[in-house]
């Protein structure tokens, strides 16, 4: 069986868990039971200064789950998805810019372990960090901090042998109270700067391969289903099976085809097509952002606004003149 959960609902369901959570005395540590209705496992949130959180999951689902997300704003976040096996080396992470985050479709699977280390924080705590301010940082760290109505910054990579072991150094924490908030806090930042080294020195996380005609193919199938499916596209995962392929060959795939993400060539399809709506005079501006499967319209405004140069609106009126 399969749930299906909007991403309200579904951390709605881990604000009921709340009644059983279990604070540190020095208000750090967090511990939250996973939803029963859901699975077993746990998450723990620490609250390591403002505007910067850890988080630590480990957990297992009792039925497939698929969560459903509009747009919206996002923090700067990096993630590391731990090896099933059941030990703390990480498969692959993850990194992500503040600024719009596409609406999108997660599945989740069941009966396996799924255990993550993630870290969130306020792009300003970022800057401070780095002692700059957003448009002082160097050039390939530039896009980890955008507007909030410009489409966020996201890579994927395997984890080093550095990452790994400051991975298991969070993971295993020895200490309790203030020294394992001061602890953890220095190891957020040395995973966070390990990180940045691999984005500052441009090296490549996944080297691309050289796609077989077959796989061309099949990923132009993949653009021609996205065409047809712009209010309710499917998930990553979704998309791979019904062409054909694996997702990590789809995100690869679609960079050399398209010359942008799966998300990122969803986001283009929807505001041509909505133009087009635009245009005929047919729909108003709300009803054209709907159609397409922008959930704002504060943030689809913005977003045409950045690609045509003219707000919604006065195309639309333009048109019509």
């Amino acid at each position: 069986m399969t749930i299906s959960l909007s991403q309200q609902a579904y951390w709605a369901l881990f604000d009921t868990a709340d009644g059983q959570s279990a604070q540190a005395a020095d208000g750090v540590e967090q511990l939250t039971p996973y939803p029963d209705q859901l699975g077993r496992g746990y998450g723990r949130t620490f609250a390591l200064r403002t505007g910067l959180t850890l988080d630590i999951a480990d957990y297992s689902l009792f039925d497939d789950l698929v969560i459903t997300s509009c747009d919206r704003q996002h923090p700067v976040e990096y993630t590391f998805n731990l090896a099933t096996a059941g030990t703390s080396q990480a498969e692959r992470y993850g990194v992500w810019g503040s600024g719009l985050a596409p609406g999108e479709t997660q599945h989740q699977p069941a009966h396996q372990r799924l255990a993550s280390v993630s870290v969130h924080l306020e792009p300003e705590v970022f800057c401070d960090w780095l002692r700059l301010s957003d448009d002082e940082l160097p050039a390939p760290l530039r896009s980890l901090v955008r507007p909030a109505d410009q489409q966020y910054y996201e890579r994927f990579g395997t984890p080093t042998a550095s990452m790994q072991m400051v991975l298991q150094q969070i993971w295993h924490c020895p200490y309790q109270g203030l020294t394992q908030r001061l602890y953890l806090d220095s190891k957020v930042w040395e995973l966070m700067a390990l990180v940045l080294h691999e984005i500052s020195n441009g090296v490549d996380p996944a080297p691309a391969q050289a796609l077989r005609p077959d796989d061309v193919e099949r990923i132009r199938q993949g653009g021609q289903i996205l065409q047809t499916r712009l209010d309710q596209p499917p998930s990553l995962l979704e998309l791979a099976r019904l062409i054909g392929i694996n997702d990590h060959k789809l995100k690869l795939g679609f960079r050399q085809v398209f010359g942008t993400t799966v998300f990122g060539y969803l986001h283009d399809l929807r505001l041509e097509r909505s133009r087009q709506l635009l245009e005929s005079g047919g729909l108003s501006v709300t009803a054209a952002a709907e159609a397409v499967g922008f959930a704002s319209r504060g943030h689809f405004a913005a977003a045409f606004r950045r690609k045509y140069g003219v707000n919604p609106g006065v195309y639309a009126r333009g048109r019509r003149a």
